[in-house]
């Protein structure tokens, strides 16, 4: 069943205090101001409070509830930071749409808290990058290419660098032809620039129903209408995207294929030509998010190796090298690539050179391959650890994988279990940052194994999760 769309239209406001009506705080121990954040939290994820709902005015909430203002301000606050509601000039304090902002739905950097072991984000599990890099920038100014650096480049980037792009994906994407190749400043950014490229706004966008959160976030601000697709333990399902393009007429439908984030799930070549298929009968565009192939062992074909001319790869060095580098890339067909270029030219003219200059020397010099098989074997570590701690429980994973999905047993449900794991000093996120519309989701978080500062951290918050887990049966504070 197709979930409803990504973009949702602002509900007509409802009598402001029956919003609330009936609502108890908690009566366990813990900071009145959070027992009111996580009461209104339970009601928007069970749909009580829905996308576009305004809240009753703080002083209105704090008289029925009997506490003072400033309590119910910071507790405001606080879901402000957790991306459940947005305060605008003359509209006040309403729900907000998932994945709409850099709260849960959309966590792009480690926690800074001291105490909290965050293993919500996609970070270096190794310093291999950085150990690389200090050898490679005494070099960097005797480099042939060192003197265009204070230049202007081609929106698409510097060529030699395309080239080094091109030839490295070669196997996977691409003919070797750096005229197919786009540099950007990571995979969002390229993202960013392929919807600004093929779509308009209005038109229809399918995806996983749940994936990552990136693109719901950019199908808002593009327009675009962003619909799941359902899924199996394959990952989407040829025939529930054959009735979805039948049904709506998509622009394009976007695909992880290999170790999806957040599930892990490596579609199998039988599934990609499959969903190929239906691509193709209806010619939807397929925008192929393949970033973490390159630690996959053996991955399948990717999408664009089977269909070049209906398919936009977009790759990167950030989960496979390190995110701080910022160099991502797309490869499609000459006249989109062309799209892709001048839409990145609005938006940045082009990306940094140096960053460009790194990446390319990186690779040619054999130094990613050797911080990529570094990166594997310390994923290899990190996945027997969570099999270790985890696996008795329903852990969807890979060896090489830098996350895992954990399917949650009952009674716990994502939001509550999230919420206890970081009150427990542990941070994770919950399956409804990655839900597409607003249908209910599997209970499940997303841990990032490869995010943990050491492993003795891996295992102290493992251990910590099994606990929770574990204790399930006993009513623990923090379930919704």
């Amino acid at each position: 069943m197709l979930d409803a769309p990504g973009s949702q239209s602002v509900n007509t406001p409802k009598p402001p205090i029956r919003m609330l009506q009936d609502l108890q705080l908690a009566s366990d121990e813990g900071p009145v101001y959070r027992r009111l954040a996580d009461a209104i939290a339970e009601r928007i994820t069970a749909g009580t409070l829905a996308v576009g709902d305004r809240l009753p005015p703080q002083r209105e909430i704090a008289r029925a509830l009997g506490i003072n203002v400033t309590t119910v301000t910071r507790a405001l606050s606080t879901l402000q930071q957790r991306g459940l509601l947005e305060a605008r000039p003359g509209r006040g304090t309403t729900v907000a749409a998932r994945n709409g902002g850099e709260g849960p739905g959309f966590v792009s950097a480690p926690s800074e808290d001291s105490g909290v072991i965050d293993l919500s984000v996609n970070r270096p599990a190794t310093s291999a990058y950085l150990d690389a890099l200090a050898l490679l920038l005494p070099r960097l100014s005797k480099d042939r290419h060192y003197a265009t650096l204070q230049d202007y480049h081609p929106p698409d980037g510097p060529l030699w660098a395309r080239e080094a792009i091109a030839e490295w994906m070669r196997p996977a994407a691409g003919d070797g032809d750096p005229g197919r190749v786009v540099l950007a400043a990571g995979a969002q950014h390229g993202l960013d620039c392929v919807l600004g490229a093929v779509t308009r706004q209005g038109e229809v966008v399918l995806a996983d129903e749940v994936t990552y959160q990136g693109i719901n976030a950019l199908c808002r601000v593009h327009g675009l209408d962003l619909r799941g697709v359902a899924m199996d333990r394959g990952g989407m399902r040829a025939d529930a995207f054959e009735a979805a393009c039948a049904q709506l007429r998509p622009r394009a439908v976007f695909l992880v294929p290999t170790l999806h984030n957040p599930t892990t799930i490596t579609l199998g070549e039988e599934r990609r030509h499959e969903l190929v298929a239906v691509a193709r009968r209806h010619n939807v565009l397929i925008i192929e998010d393949d970033v973490y192939r390159p630690l996959a062992d053996n991955p399948p074909p990717s999408l664009a190796s089977l269909e070049p001319e209906l398919t936009v790869h977009i790759g990167a060095l950030s989960k496979c090298l390190a995110p701080g580098l910022r160099l991502g890339f797309v490869i499609a067909p000459r006249a989109i690539a062309g799209q892709v270029a001048a839409a990145l030219r609005i938006n940045c003219w082009s990306i940094s050179p140096l960053t460009a200059l790194i990446g390319a020397r990186l690779i040619e010099e054999g130094s990613a391959a050797r911080i990529i098989e570094a990166q594997k074997q310390e994923l290899r570590q990190r996945q027997a650890i969570l099999t270790e701690i985890l696996g008795r429980y329903d852990v969807q994973s890979h060896a090489t994988s830098t996350h895992a999905w954990l399917r949650l047993p009952e009674p716990w449900r994502g939001a509550g279990f999230a919420r206890t794991c970081l009150e427990r000093g542990v941070a994770v996120l919950p399956g409804d940052a990655f839900a597409v519309g607003r249908e209910p989701v599997q209970h499940g978080v997303r841990i990032n194994v490869g995010a943990a500062r050491s492993l003795d951290d891996l295992r102290t918050a493992l251990n910590t999760m099994a606990e929770l887990l574990a204790a399930g049966h006993l009513q623990l504070p923090g379930f919704v």
